[in-house]
């Protein structure tokens, strides 16, 4: 067993919590819990514990899109990446900024309108339940070893400067209880709620120490010179960590299974009181993820400077926090990494949850609201459980973007190239995406044991990406040729076409400009770009 003992803390500084920044922290995770209780109990319909009864608003689903995100591969592994490598983990950021304006004009209007619960649901109805039963065993293994683990890992990373006695193992069981009782309290609902509260402070304490570290190092330049490459995102093609053309075999492609497939995010969109909230919230949530490079990736590269030697990347974050504020401020800061943690907890565990009951549950066994809801709860103590047995093997690797990353880059290729052959191309029938789900996803986690974790071959992530998309493009279209045609009548509603894109051109004609969501993704794609360019 990996203990919190077992790892080098030279090179911190000193940390010691007041009797103040005990009682700020607990007094703002009481309130979080608080919220899921009173959510829980007010709840009218138990209906409502996976989608939060579709009533929800764009700045609501944007904030709780945004918070989902701003997991410990955010928070600190974003921050490390940063300590370690420069900003170009910043194109992470700003490529899923396109694929959110993607997934708002495109994508999320054939999910609203087929009022799925679930991606797994609207695979089923795209091409067959085979598909969505791979899909959904697919989904709640992801939820586990990588969003839940990771995000337990990265409390206990950050816990363990606090208390360095204390086993790994415990820390990460304390995080896995205090997330587990609010969401399995609230459901969606609460998770929406708490994920805007969280959003807001975590918004404002990552300024704070933005601010702070720029006055202290005193200008730009010394911060591009502290930089690893100079703040500039292009990195050379051999570039371990992230290789320009990895932006085209990788980044964008593992953007498009984040942001569009993924149903713990896709979840927040599904809650959605009407098609232009969704979108809204979508493009809302596109544009917050282009400050992070300041919030979070910037403040890495100022560490560097205060803190050369390092043990732990993923330790710069706390050590700024710790460092820089005062007394009970400090405390809320870091309730706001433990916010950020627990955010993403309660929403992988609630969507994992929710595939359970969706797919493998009701529709063998017809359950009241009630039963459904205890169902879910129950999964959701053995996801934790699982991932919380998990999270400490996170260790082996380098940080928790490179676990994230190159975990992703051999096992979700076939997801997309099925999502996407499916929305926009009628031929593939039901063979195409259950064959291409059921072989190259596990030969894509074999490749990931050999490669990442057995070191039996040496290829960078990025590029182990593009061989995955080729070979599960390669396994759909060959399945897709040798089998029939499915009725493209049925499929009309499932897809994007010309008809849909000139019917709402009809509807925005009347619309006023701020609520034309074409407008605003373009303006918000022209942002992007002008920032983009900034630090090429």
């Amino acid at each position: 067993m990996v203990e919190a003992s077992d790892m080098e803390l030279e090179g911190l500084p000193q940390f010691e919590l007041t009797t103040l920044d005990i009682v700020v922290g607990a007094a703002y995770l009481g309130v979080i819990v608080g919220i899921g209780f009173w959510v829980g109990y007010t709840r009218k319909e138990d209906s409502d514990f996976l989608l939060g009864g579709r009533g929800s608003a764009w700045p609501l689903i944007g904030f709780a899109l945004m918070a989902a995100n701003f997991s410990g591969t955010h928070f600190l592994g974003l921050a490390g990446a940063g300590y370690h490598d420069g900003i170009a983990v910043w194109n992470y950021e700003w490529a899923a900024t396109f694929i959110l304006i993607f997934f708002a004009i495109f994508i999320l209007p054939f999910y609203l309108r087929s009022k799925v619960d679930t991606m797994p649901e609207f695979l089923e109805r795209r091409y067959d339940r085979r598909s969505r039963y791979a899909f959904s065993g697919f989904s709640v293994f992801t939820a586990m070893l990588i969003d839940s683990a990771g995000a337990l890992y990265a409390g206990a990373i950050a816990a363990v400067l606090l208390f360095p006695e204390v086993p790994l193992w415990v820390l990460v069981s304390g995080i896995a209880v205090i997330a587990g009782i609010y969401v399995m309290a609230g459901g969606l609902r609460a998770v929406m709620i708490t994920d805007t509260l969280d959003g807001i402070l975590l918004i404002l304490a990552g300024t704070a120490i933005f601010i702070l570290g720029f006055i202290e190092l005193g200008s730009w330049g010394a911060i591009r010179d502290a930089s690893p490459d100079g703040l500039s995102i292009i990195r050379s093609p051999d570039d371990d960590f992230l290789p320009w053309p990895g932006l085209f075999t990788g980044v964008f492609w593992l953007s498009i299974y984040y942001w569009t497939t993924n149903h713990v995010v896709v979840q927040k969109a599904l809650s959605a009181k009407s098609l232009d909230h969704g979108r809204w919230g979508a493009l809302f949530a596109g544009f917050m993820q282009l400050p992070f490079l300041f919030i979070l990736i910037i403040p890495g590269i100022i560490g560097i400077v205060l803190y050369p030697d390092l043990p732990e990347p993923d330790q710069v974050w706390p050590a700024l926090v710790f460092d820089f504020l005062p007394i009970g401020l400090r405390a809320l800061v870091f309730a706001a990494l433990i916010a950020a943690l627990m955010s993403t907890l309660d929403s992988v565990l609630n969507g994992a949850s929710s595939l359970v009951v969706n797919d493998f549950v009701r529709p063998h066994k017809k359950l009241t609201a009630k039963q459904q809801t205890r169902v879910s709860r129950i999964s959701i103590a053995v996801f934790m459980t699982i991932a919380a047995l998990w999270a400490p093997r996170i260790l082996e690797f380098e940080g928790i973007v490179e676990y994230f990353q190159s975990f992703l880059s051999y096992i979700t290729m076939p997801v997309v190239v099925v999502f996407l052959g499916g929305l926009f191309w009628k031929r593939p029938g039901p063979h195409a995406a259950f064959y291409t789900l059921v072989i190259a996803a596990p030969l894509g986690f074999a490749g990931f044991l050999a490669g990442e974790v057995f070191q039996v071959y040496d290829i960078q992530f990025l590029y182990a990406a593009g061989i995955m998309l080729v070979f599960s493009l390669g396994i759909f279209m060959g399945v897709t040729f040798l089998t029939e045609k499915p009725d493209p009548e049925s499929l009309k509603d499932l897809m994007w076409s010309r008809k849909h894109w000139q019917e709402e051109s009809e509807e925005l004609r009347g619309k006023p400009l701020w609520k034309n969501y074409r407008v605003l993704a373009a303006a918000l794609a022209v942002v992007t770009i002008a920032m983009v360019i900034v630090f090429i």
